[in-house]
């Protein structure tokens, strides 16, 4: 996931924000899976959307810039698709509270969720009470461990770790490396982490030192800052999530002068994940390297097709779609569209086929 720090203590219910025709285009490709093709992907339905029912969404958060674009794509996509939704509602980071916001959806007559879930289990909670009342749901940027969820639209999280760690241990041949990990309750911040892990064991001249931050803004800057303290030869930062990460780390690195700019013998090699303007900016200054762009964009396109399709009882099995990506089906027996997330250098950076380079 992609989070901000700084989260908010009140909760709040936030009206879409309609964009004026930035986001989105029609889609109308057919859907190809495995051998055969799901109906036309996007195409007019004989279901019109007071027949399929309102959609309520679910946010995790809406501190981080990245979860601010989402919900401003889902307004875009929800307009050019005709889907009926209620308002969006910010769950601001509470597990608990996302279940109570869940079940008010359904109470107020909502017959489908996209929902970011906070934590992987807790929320099997509001999926159990979502499928006695026979609502759909599709999950977006988290999987749940269990539960039953019409689709999973979220990118390979395991590749955003091992892309992160290659970039590294192609650019730091020996010396102490941080990563700061996010929440591990929820399966991004393990997929993420491990991954990392793992990769660089193949990478034997670096060492890692680890900062469980909980996607919390402040946690990993106090934790950054007392590490540095006692290992000021730190040669290169794996942040899990620039949204939340990238501010509070960039502050950390300027005040114990560590912030040297790409180039530099003494620059510190930074790799994020989130693909955010503000991390767009940092790689174009040369405070950071590269990061992963997790498709904010995407989740809201295809989050919204899939919690349509559902209600049109369209079904989906595992193979390659048309969009570039893989369903796959997970362990739990769920089903997961993964989308793909590209990493951002300098090199490609001005991309404007990237979504942080269509938003201010």
């Amino acid at each position: 996931m992609a989070f901000a720090s700084g989260l908010l203590k009140a909760r709040r219910s936030t009206a879409i924000h309609h964009t004026r025709g930035a986001f989105a285009r029609a889609a109308t490709k057919s859907l190809c899976i495995a051998a055969a093709c799901a109906a036309a992907f996007g195409a007019s339905s004989a279901v019109n959307a007071a027949e399929l029912g309102k959609v309520g969404l679910g946010l995790p958060l809406l501190t981080s810039p990245f979860w601010q674009s989402y919900n401003n794509y889902l307004g875009a996509y929800a307009k050019q698709d005709g889907i009926d939704i209620l308002a969006p509602v910010n769950s601001n980071n509470d597990p608990a509270q996302q279940i109570t916001d869940m079940n008010n959806m359904i109470n107020l007559g909502a017959k489908g969720i996209v929902v970011g879930p906070i934590d992987s289990a807790a929320i099997s909670r509001a999926l159990g009470n979502a499928a006695q009342k026979d609502v759909k749901v599709v999950a977006v940027d988290v999987a749940p461990t269990q539960g039953n969820v019409a689709m999973v639209v979220r990118a390979d999280n395991r590749a955003y770790g091992e892309q992160a760690c290659k970039y590294i241990g192609e650019h730091v041949k020996s010396g102490k490396v941080v990563q700061i990990m996010g929440d591990l309750a929820s399966v991004n911040g393990r997929d993420r982490s491990e991954a990392f892990r793992a990769c660089l064991k193949n990478y034997p001249n670096l060492s890692l030192l680890e900062i469980p931050a909980a996607w919390k803004g402040d946690v990993a800057a106090s934790a950054l800052d007392s590490l540095l303290t006692a290992n000021p030869d730190v040669k290169g930062i794996y942040m899990q999530a620039g949204g939340v990460y990238l501010s509070p780390t960039l502050q950390t690195l300027r005040r114990k002068q560590l912030l040297v700019p790409a180039g530099d013998p003494k620059h510190i090699v930074i790799v994020s994940n989130d693909g955010i303007p503000q991390e767009f900016e940092a790689i174009r200054k040369g405070e950071i390297d590269a990061t992963v762009s997790q498709p904010a964009d995407l989740y809201a396109k295809y989050g919204l097709y899939y919690i349509k399709a559902a209600l049109e009882g369209k079904t989906f099995k595992p193979g390659k779609t048309d969009h570039d990506s893989t369903i796959i089906q997970l362990q739990s027996g769920i089903l997961e569209d993964q989308l793909p997330a590209p990493l951002v250098t300098k090199k490609n950076v001005d991309d404007k086929n990237l979504w942080g380079n269509t938003v201010k």
